[in-house]
């Protein structure tokens, strides 16, 4: 079980822990088996060596047949992983009648040491980087010929879903092009217009989307235009200010609320295509009070639309419609996000109820 985050690249498990979270007493224990990745129990597992071209750190490397050392550290506060590369066979099906098994040599991280919050909640049995960087498994996954060089997450309003690899969505689909960094790739993307309510607001602003960060953040004036339109048309009292909600607008929400008048949100992307946001709110729920927030968080630095934001409903499980987004990265010249609102993806038959949460299992190893 291993989180999914389109803002980083590789994909790591816990293995031959050094420092590792714990893989009991948290809150996905109840409902899911943790383990460690164990490459000695897997007999199609090998170390990868400083010769590959997938080993970054070779400056680190004494000799060309060691092992390769990796070491990735995250925005968040001291939150790093580190260990060596290794290889092994990810076990994916086919999504057409014949369900066919297909088995992909794949490059990972070895997790020996982690820190920050990876010893907490973000990330407890592994982190799944999907970035467009060579090491990324849709890379790895085009690289070898068994997919397009894309792939789509869905995920319905209960919380389940997919990911597909190689997915290149349909014609009919929004889309909008990707802001392309050649020296760091990432999904990239520019924002023209928000709707809020009846206002319309022009803006000229770029933001990563990241499934691995939680809210939207935006920056000033961006921040202020949007969270000021939305209180200006919010109907409900506004709640007073509370330090551990991390959220400036807030509303008290009586129980017989009425959902049509909370302002609706839209984004405009560049070449035109339309995002509708449902439900631009989280709620917050205690014994005593029931709150719901704009899900927008005032940013220093960087607009992302995160995971659990209204803005972009990945794996939001409060939301009321599924959003389906399809990241392309075919060429080097042009490379575009698909851009489906509602719930017009399947997640039938699927059995995953956590939310951000993928299972990956090794052919012949340990399940993440």
């Amino acid at each position: 079980m291993v989180a999914l985050d389109t803002g980083s690249d590789l994909f790591w498990v816990p293995c031959d822990c050094s420092r590792c979270a714990p893989t009991e007493g948290t809150v996905y224990a109840s409902d899911f088996e943790l383990n460690i990745y164990n490459p000695k129990g897997s007999s199609t597992s090998r170390n990868v060596t400083c010769n590959n071209s997938l080993c970054a750190r070779r400056s680190r490397c004494i000799g060309t047949f060691d092992n390769c050392p990796y070491m990735v550290s995250y925005v968040s506060a001291e939150t790093s992983t580190s260990g060596i590369l290794v290889e092994d066979v990810l076990h994916l099906t086919t999504e057409d009648s014949y369900q066919e098994l297909v088995e992909a040599n794949i490059t990972f991280g070895c997790g020996q040491v982690q820190s920050g919050s990876f010893l907490d909640v973000a990330a407890p049995n592994g982190l799944f980087g999907l970035g467009m960087e060579k090491i990324s498994v849709p890379s790895i996954l085009s690289s070898e010929g068994f997919t397009a060089n894309s792939f789509s997450m869905c995920f319905g309003h209960d919380g389940i879903g997919r990911i597909s690899f190689g997915d290149k969505g349909s014609p009919d689909q929004e889309e909008t092009p990707f802001n392309l960094n050649p020296s760091h790739p990432n999904y990239n993307i520019s924002v023209t217009q928000i709707r809020v309510g009846t206002t319309l607001i022009d803006v000229d602003f770029t933001a990563l989307f990241d499934s691995g960060t939680s809210f939207t953040y935006l920056v000033e004036p961006t921040y202020a235009r949007l969270a000021e339109s939305f209180h200006s048309q919010a109907h409900d009292k506004r709640h007073r200010p509370d330090s551990r909600i991390p959220f400036e607008y807030c509303y008290d929400m009586s129980p017989s609320a009425n959902a049509s008048l909370i302002p609706s949100m839209s984004l405009t992307m560049k070449g035109g295509s339309q995002f509708a946001i449902h439900e631009p709110i989280i709620v917050i729920s205690s014994q005593t009070e029931l709150v719901y927030c704009l899900a927008v968080v005032k940013s220093r630095e960087l607009n992302i639309i995160g995971r659990k934001s209204s803005i972009l409903h990945l794996t939001n499980s409060h939301n009321e419609l599924g959003a389906h987004v399809i990241l392309l990265h075919v060429t080097q010249v042009q490379t575009w996000a698909r851009l489906v609102s509602g719930s017009s993806c399947s997640t039938e038959n699927l059995t995953d109820q956590i939310t951000g949460i993928y299972r990956v299992y090794f052919l012949h190893g340990t399940p993440c």
